[in-house]
């Protein structure tokens, strides 16, 4: 706590963890719950913040300002295949605080200055690409991978080695775009290569919800909205039609 009209809980402090109560009391039950929920959310995109509330923690006002420190890197967001479509992605993948990659083995597209919101843009072979990070342990439960190719040479190697990866290194979320024609021709593909059902499970295609998106801005859209609905357990319904928390906790 670092500003609050009663001197006394001047620096207050509190540890957050994903699954856990609060370790520490910042002054009531309300001030906890509401600096746990917002700081799950900055934990979860290794973000640092000043957050600001009303004197018990009201979401609207101000007299309270808590800083929150995150011990997390960045999460990874990858995606693969430089078209106009991740470049939409890889800008709303930073806004959502992801350092972002795109990857694609073609080097006339996969330029810097088609990607100038991704982090970095690197010319290989998917499959490859991955392969090596996964080998350098740059890899966690936090990475999302978009696959955006929908190109059989390009998509299925790299989604052999995605969904075969092991728990530890298992991306948070695999998507991968194409239409419905793709997505069948994909999953053939897939299970010629051996793929089980089991593993076949983890993957989203066709990529991002169901929210009528036809340009790329509201394709990434659509795709960060599947990914945010995976990290939190979310239903994908609006609001007004479900009841309970607004606010859900991580899925384990």
């Amino acid at each position: 706590m670092i500003e609050h009209p009663d001197p006394s809980l001047l620096g207050k402090r509190a540890i957050i963890r994903p699954g856990e109560k609060a370790q520490g009391w910042l002054g009531s039950e309300r001030m906890n719950d509401a600096v746990h929920d917002d700081a799950l959310g900055l934990l979860a995109t290794g973000s640092n913040a000043t957050l600001t509330y009303g004197p018990d923690g009201e979401r609207r006002g101000e007299g309270m300002r808590v800083f929150v420190w995150g011990f997390a890197p960045k999460p990874r967001m990858l995606v693969f295949g430089a078209i106009d479509f991740a470049a939409a992605v890889a800008r709303v993948g930073s806004f959502l605080g992801y350092h972002v990659t795109v990857c694609d083995a073609r080097p006339v597209f996969a330029t810097n200055s088609r990607f100038p919101e991704a982090d970095e843009v690197v010319v290989d072979w998917p499959h490859r690409y991955l392969a090596a990070e996964v080998a350098a342990g740059q890899l966690d439960r936090r990475t999302v991978l978009a696959v955006l190719t929908h190109d059989p040479k390009f998509d299925v190697p790299l989604l052999e080695v995605a969904l075969r990866l092991p728990p530890e290194t298992r991306p948070a979320y695999v998507g991968a775009m194409g239409s419905r024609r793709t997505h069948d021709d994909r999953m053939a593909r897939l299970r010629e290569a051996g793929l089980t059902d089991d593993e076949l499970a983890q993957l989203s295609s066709p990529i991002g919800l169901d929210l009528g998106a036809r340009t790329p801005e509201e394709t990434a859209i659509s795709i960060a909205a599947e990914i945010i609905s995976g990290r939190w357990g979310g239903t994908g319904q609006p609001l007004a039609g479900t009841d309970g928390r607004i606010h859900h906790d991580p899925v384990s």
